[in-house]
């Protein structure tokens, strides 16, 4: 599967069908058994420094420590990236003005909801201008007007340019958001295509999902 600069690709599967674990592949967190996975041209395991500065990683359950505001997290997170102070500066006002949390940037994270952090999380992962963006579960524990704006954020990365991997249980945002999506069954790619294409398998997405993940007498 390869997924080229422009495209958002959705991962969808039920849960344990393996999509976390081909986040993990992709990142570099996890040794595949067999075949690999290339960013940007690096192997992910054989050449993972290059790799990874071209990745931008959004896991489902976002961890910061609790003891830093937020501000200092995104601080800390450029510094792993070896950025320049003033380059800090100016990406992480940005980041903070454009996931709407200049507000509650300076409280410590130990305050925040799941959603805070989330957003936190999300903005650490643009920091370094990154060419690829996989986000794992992003809408959880965000209002309406988070969800709004981060679908704004992902489109935009993808329309200049970046590619996007999400894996997502909520099938109405992959119809909204994704180029082409992928069905994941049993660690198995089961269907891949564009939304058109994999909808051949039902009359809608939720019907091609249960058809290709349980059978056709599923429902």
């Amino acid at each position: 599967m390869t997924i080229p600069p422009g495209e958002l690709f959705g991962c969808l599967g039920p849960n344990g069908a393996g999509k976390t674990t081909a986040m993990k592949l992709a990142t570099g967190l996890v040794k595949p058994s067999s075949g690999r996975v290339m960013v940007g041209g690096h192997d992910i395991q054989s050449d993972s420094l290059a790799a990874k500065h071209l990745l931008g990683f959004i896991p489902d359950n976002p961890y910061i420590y609790e003891t830093l505001t937020g501000r200092e997290f995104l601080h800390y997170c450029a510094g792993l990236y070896k950025m320049d102070l003033q380059t800090t500066l100016d990406k992480v006002a940005h980041l903070l003005s454009l996931f709407q949390i200049t507000d509650w940037a300076d409280r410590r994270a130990g305050q925040y909801s799941h959603g805070m952090k989330q957003r936190i999380v999300m903005a650490s992962a643009f920091l370094h201008d990154p060419k690829v963006i996989l986000v794992d579960e992003p809408m959880i524990g965000l209002d309406p007007a988070a969800m709004r704006m981060v679908k704004k954020v992902l489109r935009d990365f993808v329309d200049a340019g970046g590619s996007a991997f999400l894996s997502t249980h909520t099938l109405t945002d992959a119809e909204e958001l994704c180029d082409r999506v992928g069905i994941i069954h049993r660690g198995k790619l089961v269907a891949c295509g564009r939304l058109d294409e994999v909808r051949r398998e039902g009359e809608n997405l939720e019907a091609a999902y249960m058809f290709v993940t349980q059978g056709e007498n599923a429902l």
